[in-house]
This record gives structure tokens, C-alpha cells and sequence, in this order.
């Protein structure tokens, strides 16, 4: 092969990469005072409604030491939260039911097992109403004492609590996991809640039988150089591909900036015994999908009251980079196991036709089972079609020391990583524009320059990062 024609080669994957990037990003949207990240605002309808609509979901077996029998399940909402929005800071709403969804029978319909989450909002207490203060978390100054515990003496400056209880729903049985759990506050900044590691560890709830859970404000987890993309390319190095040693380096964002540092979110986390996912059925493979509902009135005599499912989330990126948007919003609205209805974005992808409508390249844009095999089967031979992030529980955990952001395309292959599960380190958009592109985006390495998170995660329960202050919040700046 000549020089030039192999340079032409890692050119072609080169526009192919950084074209998939910013179509699958472009196609979410943008808002006022919102940050945009994998699955944030991904649907015209859910982008209206922020605290049903889902930013990541996360699942994998517990990397920590002597939980490894354990899968957490992690549902982030509310996306871009500004830290410093007060005086009414952010909260899950009463009115959303939060559901994670198993399927452990490999049938691909995730109501083998449900867990429910849903929240109360208590009436204004302590100084704030005492007072009638126009602040709803308040203290650390003029004799009021700062908010140290969630509840009882130190508590007293939480004018606005929230609690919240989790059902396990398997078959028509439902079982009451947990009732009346102190949700934790939004981080109003250092004054008011002078140790709010120390809240957020109230808040980590220990219930036995090898159950944790914790519902509260954290960090975004996700990272990407958001603006760079949106300024028609404009990265921050041409070509936007990394070295080898750039590559291999979690810790550094070669040329990236991280747009959505400085950003928190709501955190939603189960740890639970991989036994109570499986049940009986021996499973050595689970799926799972998290969901948001809304209390369904019927108009006219239609419908049936309960709740309507307004969002949908297994694997990253689906609804941004596959579905058209004229689906988006049916498709949040629909289980996973009715994929079949949009079987054709799978396999004649639009974004392809789209890169080579941009780029005047080539693309792979018909016939692509090896896109539908990945997303929505346990194996290519099943004949079910379901959006499921799907986790196989025989793969050891990598201990989080050890995990690689780019799981089985680094350099090191880290199987432990998407698309087996979901963990908080795992570079979702990397690998799956090299994914979409093949051994020529691989060989390229096509990045956005942003190899890991402005926040340090964390290496236990709930394992994302506390939420940055109102008061000193900080958004990195190129």
C-alpha cells in the first residue's frame, strides 16, 4: 500500500468519525440553560419536561472489594443542572414514577423484575417556615445553625425534604423495599451545608440482604467537548484524533474541553445481590432499561388512567444518533420489546446517509444487521428484537483502578465495560464512533479530545462524584 493511499484511508475514517460525532449530537436539541450530553434532550417532548428525562443510565457489577456478587443500577435525570440556581434548587418530581426494568429469561421483555422509585414532597419546615424565610435551604450565619444532618437536630435549616420509597415488582407481586428514605438536597454551597459528603453519606441507605440505595444530587458524570462540536467542528486540533499514548490516557484531556464540567445532576443508584435480578432462572445474562412515567388522564373515554412511559434508556445514544426524528418521541413512549417497529433506522441508518451527504464519502448505509445484532440482541441468532443494555454476569468486574474508558478497543481490553453493562468511566461516545466506523475509525483513533471527567468518581457505592456548590460551582473554559 503507498503512502498516499493509506493516508487518504485514515482521512476518509477520519470524516466518517468526527461526521457521526457531530450528527448524533446535532440531532439533540438545544435550550436554555441546559447542558446537552448522551441522552440529554434527546426527544422534542422530553426535552420540555426535565425531571422525567433521563441523562445516563448505568449498569454493572459492583467493582468494589467484597460486593462483586452485587449489580448496581444508576438512573441520572434532570439534565445540565446549574448549581448556583437557587433559591429553588433542584428536586425529583412527586408526580414521575422512576422505574429500572430486568429482563432475566432472555425473552427480551424487561418485566421480569421492577423497581419503583417515588418521591413526596414534604410541607416547608424548620427556619424556613418558623421564619418564613424566602430561602429553602438556609443556615451557617446569624445564629442559625448550617444544615448538617437530614433529619433531627441539624436539620432544621432543610426547609424543603424530600422522601422516598422503592418497591420491588416481580409478576403481579409487589413487595415494599423501602419507605420514608430522606432524598439528599441539592449542594447550595458551604455556609448552609458546611460537610455535605457527610449528608450524602446519610443519605446512602444500608437496608440488609445485601441492598443499598441512594436518591440525590451528583456530578454529571458525563464528558465531552460539546462546544467545540456545535461550532460546526471546531475542535481543537486538526486532524481530532489522538496519539497512542493520548489514548491510553484516562486521566488527561489531550485537546478537549469538557463542556459539561461544572454541571450536576439527580442520581438515582440500587446495589442489590445479582441473584434477586435473576431469580430462578439461572440467567448468566440479564437486560435492563431505565423509565420515566407520568400519570396517564384519559380524554374522551380513551386510555386507562395509571401511569404512561414519557422516556426510555438502555444503551447510549440510540434515540440521538438512530431514530429519525419524527420517531423520537413514539419511541420513548414504547417498550423495548416492540423495536421491531424501527428495525429499518437499525438497519439502513440515516446518520449514515447523512455522513455521506456531508462528508461526500461512502458510507455503510443498508444492510446493517451488525448495528441491530449489538443493540438489540443477546445473540445474532434470536429472532427478538429489544433495546436492552445487556450485561453478562460471568464477566469479573474490572477493579476501578484497572478500568479502561475505552473497555475492549483499548489498547489493554477492558471487558468489563460497554457495550457489556454501562460503567460511570466508560467513554460512550469514543467507542461508539469507532464502533459505527470500524477497524478504520479504530485506526485512526477518532476522538473529541476529552478522555475523562472534570469530577473524580468514585470507587464505592453510590460511585459518582459529589455535586459541585452553588457558591463555587466552576465550568471549565477552552
Amino acid at each position: 500500500m503507498t503512502r498516499a493511499v493509506e493516508k487518504r484511508k485514515i482521512v476518509i475514517a477520519l470524516g466518517l468519525a468526527v461526521g457521526a460525532l457531530f450528527l448524533a449530537l446535532f440531532a439533540r436539541g438545544a435550550g436554555p440553560q441546559t447542558a446537552q450530553a448522551a441522552s440529554h434532550r434527546e426527544a422534542p417532548l422530553i426535552s420540555l419536561d426535565p425531571t422525567a428525562d433521563i441523562t445516563d443510565f448505568f449498569m454493572f457489577r459492583d467493582y468494589a472489594p467484597g460486593q462483586q456478587d452485587k449489580v448496581v443500577l444508576i438512573m441520572d435525570v434532570i439534565p445540565g443542572e446549574e448549581p448556583s440556581s437557587g433559591p429553588n434548587y433542584w428536586n425529583f418530581d412527586p408526580n414521575v414514577l422512576y422505574r429500572f426494568s430486568v429482563d432475566n429469561n432472555g425473552d427480551g421483555r424487561a418485566d421480569d423484575v421492577e423497581l419503583d422509585f417515588r418521591f413526596k414532597t414534604e410541607p416547608i419546615r424548620g427556619i424556613a417556615r418558623q421564619f418564613t424565610l424566602p430561602f429553602s435551604y438556609v443556615g451557617g450565619a446569624g445564629g442559625l445553625p448550617p444544615i448538617t444532618a437530614l433529619d433531627g437536630p441539624g436539620s432544621e435549616g432543610l426547609g424543603l425534604r424530600q422522601r422516598y420509597s422503592v418497591t420491588l415488582v416481580h409478576g403481579h407481586h409487589r413487595t415494599s423495599v423501602a419507605n420514608g428514605l430522606i432524598a439528599v438536597p441539592s449542594n447550595v454551597g458551604p455556609r448552609t451545608m458546611p460537610d455535605y459528603a457527610s449528608l450524602a453519606a446519610q443519605g446512602t441507605y444500608d437496608l440488609g440482604n445485601g441492598i443499598k440505595v441512594f436518591a440525590g444530587q451528583r456530578e454529571d458524570p458525563f464528558y465531552i467537548d460539546l462546544g467545540g462540536v456545535f461550532d460546526t467542528l471546531n475542535l481543537r486540533r486538526v486532524p481530532p484524533i489522538e496519539t497512542q499514548s493520548e489514548d491510553a490516557n484516562d486521566n488527561v484531556n489531550p485537546f478537549g474541553t469538557d463542556m459539561l464540567s461544572g454541571f450536576n445532576v439527580h442520581s438515582i443508584a440500587i446495589e442489590l445481590p445479582a441473584s434477586m435480578l435473576t431469580g430462578d432462572t439461572g440467567a448468566t445474562k440479564i437486560g435492563a432499561y431505565a423509565s420515566t412515567s407520568r400519570p396517564h388522564v384519559a380524554v374522551d373515554g380513551e386510555g386507562h388512567g395509571g401511569f404512561r412511559q414519557v422516556q426510555r434508556l438502555a444503551n447510549p445514544l440510540v434515540n440521538e444518533a438512530i431514530i429519525g426524528t419524527v420517531d423520537k418521541d413514539r419511541w420513548n413512549a414504547l417498550e423495548p420489546e416492540q423495536e421491531s417497529r424501527f428495525e429499518g433506522y437499525y438497519l439502513n441508518p440515516r446518520l449514515a446517509l447523512a455522513m455521506e451527504i456531508v462528508f461526500g464519502v461512502p458510507a455503510a448505509k443498508t444492510n446493517r444487521t451488525d448495528l441491530r445484532d449489538l443493540l438489540l440482541k443477546y445473540q445474532p441468532s434470536d429472532t427478538q428484537l429489544s433495546e436492552l443494555l445487556r450485561l453478562n454476569l460471568m464477566t469479573p468486574p474490572t477493579p476501578f483502578a484497572d478500568q479502561k474508558r475505552m473497555t475492549v478497543l483499548a489498547d489493554t481490553p477492558d471487558p468489563a465495560g460497554w457495550p457489556n453493562g454501562r460503567r460511570p468511566k466508560d467513554d460512550v461516545t469514543d467507542i461508539a464512533i469507532r464502533v459505527v466506523g470500524g477497524p478504520n475509525y479504530i485506526a485512526a483513533r477518532a476522538a473529541d479530545g476529552v478522555n475523562t471527567d472534570d469530577a473524580a468518581l468514585s470507587g464505592s457505592f453510590p460511585f459518582l462524584a459529589s455535586p459541585f456548590d452553588g457558591r463555587n460551582r466552576h465550568h471549565d473554559n477552552p
